[in-house]
C-alpha cells in the first residue's frame, strides 16, 4: 500500500516538473512560427514593391520612348510640309554681301580708329619692327632705354589708329565693284572671310597709297621719328652692329592695313556664324540660309 502511494507521489512529480518545460517550449514554437509567418509577410511585400516599381518605371520608358517618336513623327510630317527656300538669287546675293561688308567695314574702322584700337587689341597691335629686334633686345639692356622702346611702338600704334578712318571711304566705294555673279560666289562660299579677301585683293594697294602719307605725318606727330632716330643713332654707335634702316612708314602703313583687314574678316565671321549678327531683313535671308 505504501509502496502504491509512493509511486503516486513520484509520478505527480514528475508531471508538476515537466509541465512547465512544455509550456515553455509550447510558446518558444509560437514564437518562433510568428516571425517566421512576419517575415515570410515582409519578404512578400517588398517583392511585390519591387515588382511595382518595375512595372511603373517599364511604363514610364514606354511612354517616353512613345512620346519621342510622336514628336520625331511630327517633325518629319513637318518638313515635309514646309517646301524648301527658293533658290538664292544673285541680285538677293549682291545685296546681302555689301550689307555684310557695309557693317563689317564701319565697325572695323570705327574700333580701329578708338584710343587704343590698335595699341591694345592683341590681333592687331603693330609691334616693334621685326628688322630691328636685335636693336631692340640690345637696347633694352642700356638702362632708361626700355621706357623709350615701350613708348615708341606705343606710338606706332597711335599712328595707324589716327589714319584708320581714312579707310572707310576706300572701302566702301570699292563695294560698288563687286559684281552680282561675284557676290554669289562670295556669299555660297565655306571661308568665313571671303568677302574680306575678295575687298582686299581690289582695295589693299589703294589703301596703303592713301594711309602712306596720313601714317608719315602721324609718327612725326605722335614723336615715333624722334624716338626712332634715337635708338638707331644709339645702337649704330655699338661696335660691329649692322646700322638700322627700318622704313617707319611703309612698316607702319602695312601694319595698319593688315589690321583693318583682320577686324573686317572677323566682323564678317560673325555674320555668317552667328544668327544674332545679322540685324537686317537681307542678311537673314542670305545668311540664315544654311
Amino acid at each position: 500500500m505504501f509502496t502504491r502511494i509512493a509511486s503516486a507521489l513520484l509520478v505527480a512529480g514528475l508531471l508538476a516538473t515537466s509541465a512547465p518545460a512544455a509550456h515553455a517550449q509550447t510558446t518558444a514554437a509560437k514564437k518562433a512560427a510568428a516571425a517566421k509567418t512576419a517575415a515570410a509577410k515582409k519578404a512578400a511585400a517588398s517583392k511585390a514593391a519591387a515588382s511595382k516599381a518595375a512595372a511603373a518605371k517599364a511604363t514610364a520608358a514606354k511612354a517616353a520612348t512613345s512620346k519621342a517618336a510622336a514628336a520625331d513623327a511630327t517633325a518629319k510630317a513637318a518638313a515635309a510640309a514646309t517646301p524648301p527656300p527658293a533658290p538664292l538669287t544673285e541680285a538677293q546675293a549682291s545685296a546681302g554681301i555689301k550689307d555684310a561688308l557695309n557693317k563689317g567695314i564701319i565697325k572695323a574702322v570705327q574700333f580701329a580708329s578708338e584710343p587704343d584700337g590698335f595699341n591694345l587689341n592683341d590681333d592687331i597691335h603693330i609691334p616693334f619692327p621685326e628688322d630691328a629686334i636685335l636693336m631692340k633686345t640690345t637696347l633694352s639692356r642700356i638702362p632708361g632705354m626700355n621706357t623709350l622702346i615701350n613708348t615708341f611702338e606705343t606710338q606706332l600704334n597711335r599712328a595707324a589708329e589716327a589714319a584708320a578712318p581714312k579707310a572707310k571711304d576706300i572701302f566702301l566705294n570699292a563695294l560698288a565693284n563687286i559684281s552680282i555673279t561675284d557676290a554669289l560666289s562670295l556669299v555660297t562660299s565655306s571661308s568665313t572671310d571671303a568677302a574680306t579677301q575678295f575687298l582686299r585683293k581690289s582695295t589693299e594697294a589703294q589703301l596703303i597709297a592713301a594711309f602712306k602719307p596720313d601714317i608719315s605725318a602721324a609718327i612725326d606727330q605722335v614723336g615715333a621719328e624722334k624716338a626712332y632716330a634715337k635708338m638707331t643713332s644709339q645702337y649704330n654707335r655699338i661696335p660691329l652692329m649692322t646700322p638700322v634702316q627700318t622704313d617707319l612708314s611703309a612698316y607702319t602703313t602695312q601694319k595698319a592695313v593688315d589690321g583693318l583687314f583682320i577686324l573686317l574678316a572677323q566682323e564678317e565671321g560673325k555674320i555668317r556664324k552667328n544668327p544674332a549678327a545679322r540685324t537686317t531683313d537681307i542678311l537673314k535671308q542670305v545668311f540664315g540660309r544654311k
